[in-house]
């Protein structure tokens, strides 16, 4: 099974946001994808309003991505999201760009 790095917002609507992140992460195995999505996982443990806490986050979810065989990109494309699309395009990483989900 291919692993999928699930990029999407998780800042402004962050009940919303999570819930979309947890559909996409749905959808992506229906596909047959294993799929990771970093900002489901960390904010149970580090605090997203804490610089550091939110730089270890980001992080530790790049290290993750290096292992995934594709990034599935949701909506609009965010600070934290663009720098997983930077890091991805830098280790030359399948980016497929999906229909998200009207709000």
């Amino acid at each position: 099974m291919q692993k999928a790095f699930i990029c999407s917002a998780y800042r402004g609507d962050i009940v919303a946001n999570v819930e979309k992140a947890r559909r996409y992460c749905l959808t992506a195995l229906d596909h047959g994808y294993a799929p990771f999505a970093p900002h489901l996982l960390y904010p149970q443990f580090l605090t997203d309003e804490s610089g550091e806490d939110r730089q270890t986050g980001m992080e530790c979810g790049i290290e993750f991505l290096k292992c995934c065989d594709v990034v599935f990109v949701f909506g609009e494309i965010t600070e934290g999201m663009q720098k997983e699309i930077d890091e991805a395009i830098r280790l030359k990483k399948t980016i497929s760009f999906q229909e998200a989900e009207n709000d």
